[in-house]
């Protein structure tokens, strides 16, 4: 039985809908009383950000709120199970980096025909954006200009919409390790190029002020101060 025929027995929204994706009541009820976009986002900027000390994750949204912490992907995760806890779909949004740089992942919403995004960041610039974009590649450009390694900008690409109701709940919201299915679909779905061909070669380097406003951090990383999504 298909993810999406399972959802046609679900709750339409609440903590009801929370506990039958697998949730404890307490973490249903808790993320269902996030019924805006700015409250999910004000929710998860006061999560700690995870320094992913003994390497990468991709935690649940249950095993995020376990340990009190998270990284974009598992704050996007988080929010938007609140967006579908309030009644609205639950859309991510991938985008891609150039090498050596890492890919990004945003929750979208919609206000008014417009796009916004709820999105946690270690910087100061990759964060939450207005429902003011009239489609996703005007939202994706409004992170380029700050989206940096080493004062070179680095955003490539981004995604469609994708639909985390299409996937088993247990893979995103429960799942006990690293969600390698959902992260790997995300990669998989269709992605679009930011630049024109050859466009790379055209980009000026950010300025030394703005290099030095980019290194601006919520919780220090270990190691060299680099940028983290």
């Amino acid at each position: 039985m298909t993810a999406r025929l399972r959802q046609h027995r679900l709750p339409a929204r609440g903590p009801e809908l929370g506990v039958r994706l697998g949730l404890q009541r307490s973490q249903a009820t808790r993320l269902a009383r996030l019924r805006t976009p700015e409250r999910i986002q004000d929710f998860v900027n006061g999560l700690q950000w995870n320094l992913e000390s003994e390497g990468p994750t991709a935690r649940s949204v249950a095993e995020a709120l376990r340990h009190g912490e998270a990284q974009c992907v598992e704050a996007a995760f988080i929010a938007a199970c609140c967006l579908w806890l309030a009644g609205e779909p639950p859309l991510l949004m991938d985008m891609g980096a150039d090498r050596g740089d890492v890919d990004h992942v945003v929750a979208l919403f919609r206000r008014h025909g417009c796009w916004g995004a709820i999105s946690k960041s270690n910087s100061p610039f990759l964060r939450y954006r207005d429902p003011i974009y009239r489609s996703l590649r005007e939202l994706s450009l409004s992170f380029f200009p700050q989206y940096v390694k080493k004062r070179r900008k680095t955003l490539r690409t981004y995604s469609v919409s994708f639909d985390l109701r299409r996937v088993d709940p247990g893979l995103w919201v429960t799942h006990p390790g690293f969600c390698r299915t959902v992260v790997d679909s995300l990669t998989a779905a269709r992605h679009f190029a930011i630049l024109p061909e050859g466009g790379g070669r055209s980009l000026r380097p950010i300025d030394e002020i703005e290099a030095r406003s980019n290194l601006l951090r919520d919780h220090p990383p270990r190691g060299p101060a680099t940028r983290q999504a």
